[in-house]
Parts: structure tokens; sequence; C-alpha cells
């Protein structure tokens, strides 16, 4: 077994670019698919409890913006430190890449103190800052309650698994997010009806499914399998390469917790028009991960690729690799998102039975979605710029969507075109972004080729 596992690596500087995207990528989207499922079968079947399913629907996007807060964190280690140790591996430089995995694996200890101590302290005002109104704040703290348990594992699980795709073995890191999801989708109807535990049964089977799922990661990543080991050692911080993994982290980090902080604005925009508002964009929101997700997962799956052939000097490879990238991405997400805005109606009578919340989502989902469909250009080049290690411009591009666009404009628009304002928001901040995003990378690209090939 230790004769092949360097051949498991050798493969990203070796193996045909076409081919070798599939093979890297379609676990990785399986795997992103499947772990898609923890959040919206919890919300499907949320929403079909009987006499109370509509609030709690509500109170579950509420709780899903700290959720996804918490979550941002092993951002920083997927998106920080694993592309570091791939590209520590083109280099051939296996000990320091085993040194960047255990100071994630003290990050990730770090940050599940900071998240748990805070979200507990502050929870009620949390999440009442987050849009939860007197009715849905009963099911937002019943259900974070619970979740918050389990954040150990949940950061384990997502921050450690790019590690294991980074060694040639996309497989075996789907393997683990489909165990703990299909789990999950076991487990849920179980204890939320069966048990008739409601709310609070739906994050109980969240955490049992992340806690086996954090299990499986772990016992490969101290396996005599694993190219790349957690070792004691490794895990005393190192302050060199804990301020580097932060530096290129910031920008997935920064991505998925404006996702967080845009919820809260958004939520609380909503709140203002009703419950049932921000009970229309949790299925909307809903609607846009069934595409972005996966698309999520196929970049991320092509990024060891990336990483690789760049520590490598391969600048070929590098252009090739981003070609079929943008083809396949692009293509997929603006084919998926128009399905969305076709058949709105269809796609919120998945999460309910209420005649008035699917009347909403089918009038305004298809504004909503209209600057997603684009939004693939965005999610390419961001994760390109990830996986060459150039964190100034991906922290910008991250910064950019969220914070700079569709925060000010869910802010302003709602002033002077009442509730659609706050939709609307959003498709001209997702357009925006992903415009000046090409741009930028269609003349940063070229730059960060000719330095890497100029330091041979």
């Amino acid at each position: 077994m230790q004769t092949q596992t360097p051949d498991k690596n050798e493969l990203l500087g070796t193996y045909r670019i076409f081919p070798l995207i599939f093979r890297m990528a379609i676990p990785t989207v399986l795997a992103q698919l499947v772990n898609l499922l923890y959040g919206i079968i919890d919300r499907i079947y949320i929403g079909h409890i009987p006499d109370i399913g509509k609030d709690a629907l509500a109170g579950i996007g509420v709780a899903g913006t700290v959720v996804m807060l918490v979550a941002a964190f092993a951002n920083i280690i997927a998106g920080g430190a694993a592309p570091l140790a791939a590209i520590a591996l083109g280099k051939g430089e296996r000990d320091r890449a085993e040194r960047i995995l255990g100071n994630g694996v003290f990050l990730i200890l770090v940050f599940t103190v900071l998240c748990m101590g805070l979200s507990y302290a502050f929870m009620t005002p949390i999440l009442t800052f987050a849009g939860a109104s007197e009715v849905t704040l009963v099911y937002a703290r019943e259900y974070l309650s619970v979740y918050l348990i389990g954040t150990l594992f949940v950061m384990l699980a997502y921050g450690l698994n790019t590690f294991i795709s980074i060694q040639g073995r996309p497989v075996i890191a789907m393997t683990s997010v489909i165990i703990g999801a299909l789990l999950n989708t076991a487990l849920d109807p179980l204890f939320i009806f069966a048990f008739d535990m409601g709310v609070k049964g739906a994050a109980i089977a969240t955490v049992i499914s992340q806690t086996i799922s954090a299990a499986f990661v772990l016992a490969f990543l101290v396996s005599r399998h694993a190219t790349l080991k957690i070792k004691p050692k490794n895990i005393i911080p190192d302050r060199s390469i804990i301020l580097k993994t932060i530096a290129l982290g910031i920008s997935p980090f920064v991505m998925a917790s404006t996702e967080s902080l845009v919820g809260f604005v958004l939520n609380g925009q909503l709140s203002s028009f009703g419950d049932i508002y921000v009970s229309s964009l949790t299925v909307m929101q809903s609607a846009m991960q069934i595409i972005s997700i996966p698309l999520a997962g196929f970049t991320q799956g092509v990024s060891p690729i990336i990483s690789y052939n760049y520590g490598h000097k391969s600048n070929a490879r590098v252009k090739e690799t981003l070609k079929y990238t943008m083809i396949i991405g692009v293509g997929f997400n603006l084919l998926g998102m128009l399905g969305m805005i076709a058949f709105p109606r269809t796609v919120a009578s998945m999460f309910t039975n209420d005649a008035a919340l699917i009347e909403i989502v089918g009038k305004y989902m298809p504004i909503f979605l209209t600057g997603m469909t684009i939004f693939g250009l965005q999610r390419v080049c961001q994760n390109t710029f990830v996986a060459l290690g150039d964190a100034k411009v991906s922290l910008f591009i991250a910064l950019l969507r969220k914070v700079i666009l569709l925060i000010p404009l869910a802010l302003l628009l709602p002033r002077f075109m009442d509730v659609i304002g706050v939709y609307t928001a959003e498709a001209i901040a997702d357009a925006s972004a992903a415009i000046i995003c090409t741009v930028i990378f269609a003349f940063r690209f070229p730059e960060l080729l000719r330095k890497n090939q100029a330091n041979e």
C-alpha cells in the first residue's frame, strides 16, 4: 500500500486533464449533492409539519444564518490550509503539507470554542437581529440549541474532508459525506415525526449524522492508507502556517460568512413585511443552493488539480484545467438556474403545502434568481484565485458580491420598491459581481502564470 500512495498524488500532474477533471470532480459533486440533503431534507420535513410548518420553516431559515456562519469557519481550513497543502505536495514538500494539516486541526479546535461560546451566550439577540419574530424565535432557538452541540463534528467533517481529496482520494472524501447525509435523511422522519420531536428532532438527526461523518474523516487521516496523516506533533501551532492559512482561507470564509450576514440583512428586511416573506426566502435560498452547491463541489474537486500543477510549474495544465472548468461550470449553472426560474411554484411545493407561500415564491423567485444565471463565472474565477494562492484578490471578490453590493442594495431598494426591492437587490448584486470578477480575472490570471514561470 505504501508504494501506491505517491502514485495517487502524481496523477494530478500526469493524467489527461479532461478525464482527470471528472475523476476528481464527480465524487465531490456527488458529495455536495448528498451534503445538500442535510439542509434541504430538514426544510422539506419541517415545512410539512402539520399546523406549524410555515412558521417553523421561517424559524429554521433564521437559525440557518447562524449555522452558515459556524460552517464558514471550517472554510478557512478547507479553502486555506488544503490548497496550501496541495501546493506543497506539488513541490514535493510532504512534511510541510502534514504540518499544514496539523495546524488545520488546531484552528478547528479554536474556532469550535469561539463559535459555541458566543452563540450560546448571545443566542436570543442574534436570532432576533436575524429576523426572528416572537412566533418564529421559538423554533429558531429550539433548532440552534441542539445543532451547536455538534459544532466540533461539523467543522471536522467540513474542514478536513478536502485534505482527503488533495491526496487523490476523492471517492473516499465523497463517501464520508454520503454516510452522514444518508443517515440524516433516514433519521429526520424518525426524530421529527415518529418520536414527535419536531424541529428539535431535525437538529438531533443532523448532529448524529455529522458526528459519524467526522469520525470517518478522522479515521482515514490517521490510517496507514493516508498520504498526509494527522500527527500530534503537527497540531502544535506554527505561527507562520496559521497566518498563511488564514490569509488564504479568509476569502472562502468571507464568501460563506457573508451568506450568513446577508441572511441577517435580508431576513431583517423581509420580517417587516411579515413572517411569510421570511419563509419565502428560506425556500428561494434552498432553490439557489440546489444549483450553487453542486457547482461549488465541482470547482472544489477541480481545485487540487490547479493547486498541484501550479506548485509543479505546469502552467499549460493549469490553463487547460481552467478551460474545461469554465465551460462545464458556467453551462451547468446557467441551465440549472433557468430551470428554477421557469418552475418556481413546483419548487415551492417541495417545501410547503401553504398556498399563500407558494404564490409568493412563484411571484418573486424568478426575480431573485435572475442574476444567479451568470454566477458560474464568479464561482470558477473565485475558486481559481484560491487554488493559486492569490489571497488578496480572492478576498476582494468574496467581499464584492455580498458586502459591497448586496447589503447596501437590500437596505436601500425596499425604500423605493417595497418588498420586491429585497429580491431585486440579490439579482443586481449577483450579476454585477460576476461581471466584475470575470474582468479582473481576465487581467490577473495571465499575470499569476507569468510570475509562476519566472520563479521556476
